[in-house]
């Protein structure tokens, strides 16, 4: 069968994406992904991919719709503005993105599609030809939800392409760990790690003399994230741990030498490293957020904007880590990271309880099914 994948215009989007896809293919289907912007990266991994929207740019989406609505940009930047941001964002997003899904889905004539909440745009090529859509959540949030606030607005793209109402999923894939989320309806399926790019350097695949903590930070631009690295920066002198950033900020380069415990590295496949941590600090983003969860490694997040206020306090409900504004970053708080034996067991608690949902290959036989 052909299975179309569609995605918003963004790495962190269509990336949890891939293993699915990677499964599909390997089953003997073919498989297309829809994406456009800077989801076109996932070209790296060689799963074929349409560009659907050559013009969009999400920053000026962004910028452009931030404008409009200062007081929910506001609250967008502080991580308080619920679904009201993503609908607007997303929904003037899935407007550029709609036409060329439609266009595409007509001339590849899909058997199934499958698409991320925030692609809503899948949604209606698969209404229109009339196949299944599986709704693939990429989040901690939930995907219906975030599905129906941009749907809501897409109603000029529907009426372009002469669509109707959107036909009910098929089937809906949850990849959160219930004991972060709460029980979702739909079929669990385990969150693989985006593997990420680059060589892993051989003193990276075993522990060192001391805790390691990986220090990432976002690859989405944008202002109100904190500067998480120059956090760390300043407290790591003080704490009994070796701290690796990667990709830093040309910024903290130029500022001089760092402490003898920081060292820096390129691109790298985090998600290969995390087993040698003993923590990992970030923005607070999803895809941080399930990969520490994977790794079973207590991980520290940034509460900021977009989803990342959400992500980081369901994470330290659960135990398996912190959420700690960046100025409130200490040698004291770095040192917990490593040394609490609760974060610890909460963390191990999650990666067994994702490591036991199905696996995609797992669930390609209930895919065909639903194209028969």
């Amino acid at each position: 069968m052909r299975v179309l994948f569609a995605s918003a215009p963004l790495l962190g989007h269509v990336f949890p994406m891939v293993p699915l896809a990677e499964a599909l293919r390997a089953a003997g289907h073919e498989v297309l992904l829809a994406t456009g912007g800077d989801g076109l990266d996932v070209r790296r991994t060689g799963l074929p991919v349409s560009d659907v929207a050559p013009a969009l740019r999400f920053d000026r989406i962004a910028r452009r719709v931030m404008l409009r609505h200062p007081l929910i940009a506001r609250a967008e930047l502080a991580g308080r503005a619920g679904t009201r941001g993503v609908a607007l964002l997303f929904g003037a997003a899935n407007d550029q993105l709609t036409d060329g899904v439609v266009t595409l889905a007509d001339r590849w004539q899909p058997d199934l599609v499958v698409y991320e909440p925030l692609a809503v745009a899948g949604a209606l090529a698969a209404a229109r030809r009339a196949v299944p859509a599986v709704l693939h959540e990429n989040s901690l949030f939930d995907g219906a939800e975030l599905v129906r606030v941009t749907a809501a607005r897409l109603v000029r793209a529907q009426h372009r392409s002469g669509i109707g109402d959107l036909r009910p999923n098929a089937a809906t894939l949850t990849i959160a760990p219930p004991s972060v989320v709460g029980e979702r309806a739909g079929e669990p399926m385990r969150g693989v790690p985006f593997r990420g790019v680059g060589e892993l350097p051989d003193w990276l695949r075993e522990p060192g003399d001391r805790p390691r903590i990986l220090v990432s930070r976002s690859t989405v631009a944008g202002p109100g994230g904190g500067d998480v690295m120059t956090a760390v920066v300043r407290a790591a002198a003080g704490v009994n741990a070796e701290f690796v950033l990667v990709r830093p900020d040309r910024r903290i380069l130029r500022r001089g030498s760092l402490p003898d415990n920081v060292r820096t590295v390129d691109w790298i496949p985090i998600n290969e490293a995390l087993p040698n941590c003993a923590g990992v600090v970030h923005h607070g983003g999803a895809g941080s957020v399930l990969g520490a969860l994977a790794a079973g490694v207590p991980q520290l997040a940034l509460p900021g904007p977009g989803d990342r206020r959400h992500n980081a306090t369901l994470l330290a409900a659960r135990g398996a880590g912190l959420a700690v504004a960046e100025r409130d970053i200490t040698s004291a708080v770095l040192e917990r990271l490593v040394t609490d034996r609760a974060l610890a067991a909460a963390a191990e608690e999650v990666r067994r309880e994702m490591a036991a949902m199905p696996a995609p290959a797992d669930l390609v036989p209930r895919l065909e099914a639903l194209a028969r």
